[in-house]
């Protein structure tokens, strides 16, 4: 489990594919990290399993199923990425809770530039709007972010300053592609109410005291 606040910015070193699998190596500037072989370790927002450590690089095993799902596979040697190692249960919450286990790849499709922020708009898949809330918590490539507005065909959030020094976000040009992982209280909420045929109503205080939620 991470929180969406990110640690680092590495680079990566190289993707040695292995079939459908690939064994994946990634720089990192963290200080005294002390690798633990099998640790979580997100890169981009895909919670990844680290299977050799040793200064400033690791490697990481990647899935077929994780390729398929991410941008992991697209990434070129040198490419910036987001780090956040798993937190602990004594660690603030300062983000939201961020699984690593993303849901779908989205398009970064606006880039308005507002003084030291910036305002970004991307595009999902329709199948995730329904999990998409205004104001509600979003991971981008592994970044903890406000929901500003929704779209018909996707949303837009700010990026602060800090934002913009700490991550790759402040760097992507329209076009660039994302990893998206929607709230995880959401998906079960949505999973929740479609098994009881409710997915596409409109959720009101009525509609909540009748299936029991109020």
């Amino acid at each position: 489990m991470f929180t969406g606040l990110i640690q680092d910015t590495g680079r990566i070193v190289r993707t040695v594919h292995q079939g459908r699998a690939a064994l994946m190596t990634v720089s990192t500037a963290m200080e005294n990290p002390q690798w633990i072989r099998g640790e979580s370790i997100a890169v981009n927002g895909v919670c990844l399993t680290l299977v050799n450590g040793a200064g400033g690089e690791f490697d990481v095993d990647i899935s077929p199923e994780t390729l398929r799902r991410s941008t992991l596979g697209t990434l070129s040697p040198g490419e910036a990425v987001n780090l956040e190692r798993a937190m602990r249960l004594s660690d603030r919450l300062g983000g939201h809770l961020v699984t690593g286990h993303v849901d779908a790849v989205g398009i970064k499709t606006l880039r308005k530039d507002m003084g030291d922020s910036l305002e970004m708009e991307i595009s999902i898949p329709e199948a995730l709007m329904p999990l998409m809330v205004e104001k509600g918590s979003i991971a981008v490539d592994g970044v903890s972010l406000t929901v500003n507005a929704l779209r018909k065909a996707g949303f837009t959030v700010a990026i602060i300053p800090h934002t913009m020094a700490g991550t790759t976000l402040g760097r992507a040009k329209a076009g660039r592609r994302v990893n998206i992982e929607t709230d995880i209280l959401g998906k079960y909420v949505y999973r929740y109410l479609a098994e009881r045929g409710a997915g596409q109503q409109a959720v009101t205080e009525e509609f909540l005291a009748r299936h029991g939620f109020v």
